[in-house]
């Protein structure tokens, strides 16, 4: 099995959720980056999504932008986030890791490059934001060949009819975003997540996790109780950001604010 199924079927034998962090690459530059990435699953980090910067980041809301705009100006690409997931496997071959992203640096890189590269990595599933399913062949031969799961986003929009479809061409899990609209800008109910994982659930046997609005550890825990794991960017981006100085660079207090929030988010998600 990936390491993402195999993570996913530990937990479900430990009755419990994932906890799937964010962090945006090279934020605010290359080594806090790389610090917080290696701290994580110490933290508590079941799997790990990391963001790849982009210019035109059109599902992300305010804060997750701007740590990609930080990111880029210190100097991110998709080959230096690619280069963070080596490093990071010299210490660790567990974690599972996700990049997020969008299509277009994966076509100039070159698609079947980039995926061979990804997989070589360590990088065990994709999330392209801009690819639906009905232009996977543009990536998903690819990316199958290497053995990297394409992870869908599934939204409250997304009717019965469709489901089908994007869930049949999805593999690792399946990401539940939990409002309309972009990142980080509102929070979804438990009611209302309570009735949308059934209807999902009854069209695949992927493991589900929620993000776009999950920010607090209460929010977390319950949706990690509700579907199978709970993703949380924009509280951690946050708590990152107020630990920069008044230029943006990265203090003393910046990789402890963030994974301390990880640490409070995993405790919340294995019931504590």
């Amino acid at each position: 099995m990936s390491r993402i199924a195999t993570k996913f079927a530990a937990l479900k034998a430990q009755g419990r959720g994932a906890l799937i962090p964010f962090l945006e690459a090279f934020d605010p530059d290359r080594e806090t980056a790389m610090a917080i990435l290696r701290g994580m699953p110490a933290a508590g980090a079941d799997l790990i999504e990391i963001g790849v910067p982009f210019t035109d980041p059109m599902a992300d809301g305010p804060t997750v932008q701007k740590a990609g705009q930080r990111g880029l100006k210190a100097g991110a690409t998709l080959g230096g986030a690619l280069g963070m997931v080596t490093e990071f496997r010299e210490a660790d071959a567990e974690t599972p890791i996700i990049l997020m992203g969008y299509f277009n640096p994966i076509l100039s890189y070159g698609v079947a490059k980039f995926c061979a590269d990804a997989a070589e990595a360590g990088v065990d599933g994709l999330i392209v934001v801009d690819v639906p399913p009905e232009e996977a062949d543009e990536l998903a031969p690819d990316a199958t060949a290497n053995g990297l799961d394409l992870i869908r986003l599934v939204a409250p929009t997304t009717g019965d009819e469709r489901l089908p479809k994007v869930l049949s061409a999805t593999t690792g899990f399946v990401y539940y975003v939990a409002i309309t609209g972009i990142t980080g800008t509102r929070s979804a109910s438990t009611d209302d997540l309570a009735a949308a994982i059934p209807r999902i659930r009854k069209f695949t046997d992927l493991p589900i996790a929620i993000g776009f609005g999950v920010r607090s550890p209460q929010q977390a825990g319950e949706a990690s109780r509700i579907a199978d794991g709970a993703v949380v960017a924009s509280a951690l981006i946050e708590g990152l950001l107020a630990s920069l100085d008044a230029e943006g660079r990265a203090t003393p207090a910046t990789v402890p604010a963030v994974l301390d929030r990880v640490r409070e988010l995993a405790e919340a998600v294995r019931g504590g």
